[in-house]
């Protein structure tokens, strides 16, 4: 897989000072078992062409899967396809670029617009040909778009097919890499890396000044992000200046949670399961009225984080630190018998199904809190995510519709102690809900 930059026209031998490479040097890396080979095939002072060449070693992207004796993975094209994969491991080498940050004195290049050629490929994708123009054009690109002609069929007419992609049109170095970088995942057809807030920031960055006004600015967004439980929107700013704002969905069931806890009649005593590094913890450590939060986790790595988290807010005002335990549904413990609340946030599509019935016994029968809030994906939902084959995440035993999760609640719920409510989290959509559902249990004689 490659990507070949040209340029032609004055001047265009300063790209390589804005790329930071030496034309004498051939840049040469190898990052975690793959091969990542830059050069330049010509530099005069009209003309400039160079090629950035990953060799990807297919048994290190699989090396960590639950999948990885799946033979699928050693004939598809994942590891030959310019892709997110790919974007993520020459990103190094074309940092100074991609973050305008030359050497002083050629940064007033950095805005430049050289008339440049970008070609990619080999590209796996089942957008149509329209659908990859549609991209491309509204950035200068419109025209310009030209697929290789060889014994390979290169149009985009069926599923996976193999394609070789050359954009022409003026643009800056920085500006074309950062619309490449963006638009490359949304042509992959393949689950990304895991996004973390970096990455969403990156998606602010490198869509300032295009993406805010570009036609298929939601496609973009639901593509590049469709494979972390995030939605994107507008906001306006100063009345008129409208900027990307995407919001992880993590942190919209973190509202829900906490705002509804405020609402709780009886709420002095919270025990979170599965806090994980502690996100949900901490903010419920500052609702008035909480007296004490048990952050209950399994894994060691994650409990580590929670407590450097705690710690750092445990001199602000009114907060009150969460007691970090571990622990496991499946295991009574003592200390959480009779507390007020119980919170089980995206923790149980990472249980075995079968399973389930004996954890929800063990809440509703012998810690017999005054109230239980559950969150689960809603698996209708996916279809917005254009991810109905799959799971949201590789750890997900099952993800369940609105009347699977409902019907399993009034299942559980089989001595009837207590009173449903069911709502949605998320942006929602009219056809498939909410992209999470949520289930608050509230014991009867706490119910008004």
């Amino acid at each position: 897989m490659q990507l070949t930059i040209r340029a032609t026209g004055e001047n265009v031998e300063v790209i390589t000072y804005l790329l930071a490479k030496n034309p004498n040097n051939i840049y040469e890396r190898n990052h975690k078992g793959h091969y990542i080979r830059m050069f330049y095939n010509v530099v005069t002072e009209t003309e400039l062409e160079l090629t950035i060449f990953l060799t990807p070693d297919p048994l290190v992207l699989v090396n960590h899967s639950s999948n990885a004796y799946d033979i699928t993975h050693y004939i598809n094209d994942r590891e030959f396809a310019v892709s997110s994969i790919f974007i993520s491991l020459i990103r190094s080498a074309l940092g100074t670029a991609l973050n305008g940050q030359p050497k002083e004195e050629y940064i007033k290049w950095v805005d430049h617009r050289f008339p440049f050629v970008f070609s990619f490929g080999p590209v796996a994708t089942e957008l149509s040909e329209q659908d990859t123009r549609n991209l491309f054009e509204p950035l200068g690109y419109d025209g310009n778009i030209e697929y290789a002609e060889t014994d390979y069929s290169f149009h985009l007419k069926e599923k996976s097919s193999a394609c070789y992609i050359t954009l022409s049109g003026h643009t800056s170095l920085q500006k074309g890499l950062q619309q490449l970088f963006l638009l490359i995942p949304v042509l992959d057809n393949y689950k990304h890396y895991f996004i973390d807030e970096s990455e969403i920031e990156m998606l602010k960055r490198y869509g300032e000044g295009w993406l805010e006004d570009h036609p298929q600015k939601e496609f973009i967004i639901r593509k590049a992000l469709r494979f972390k439980e995030i939605y994107s929107q507008l906001e306006e700013q100063d009345n008129s200046d409208k900027q990307i704002h995407p919001i992880r969905l993590n942190e919209l069931r973190y509202e829900k949670i906490v705002d509804l806890v405020k609402k709780l009649p009886v709420k002095n005593t919270i025990v979170d399961f599965g806090s994980g590094e502690g996100k949900l913890s901490a903010q419920l450590g500052f609702v008035e009225g909480v007296q004490e939060i048990f952050a209950v986790e399994p894994s060691e790595t994650a409990r580590s984080k929670a407590q450097k988290r705690f710690e750092k807010l445990k001199d602000k005002k009114g907060y009150v630190e969460p007691i970090m335990i571990w622990g496991s549904l499946f295991y009574f413990d003592e200390r959480l018998k009779n507390k007020d609340v119980i919170i089980l946030c995206e923790v149980i599509e990472h249980i075995d199904e079968e399973r389930l019935p004996k954890a929800m016994d063990l809440i509703l029968q012998q810690y017999y809190p005054s109230s239980i809030i559950i969150t689960t994906p809603n698996k209708e939902y996916n279809h917005v995510y254009e991810m109905t084959e799959s799971l949201r995440h590789n750890d997900h035993r099952f993800e369940w519709s609105r009347e699977e999760f409902k019907e399993w609640c009034l299942r559980m719920n089989h001595s009837e102690r207590y009173v449903l409510t069911f709502e949605g989290i998320g942006n929602e959509d009219e056809t498939y809900g909410f992209p999470t559902q949520m289930c608050t249990f509230t014991r009867k004689e706490n119910h008004s």
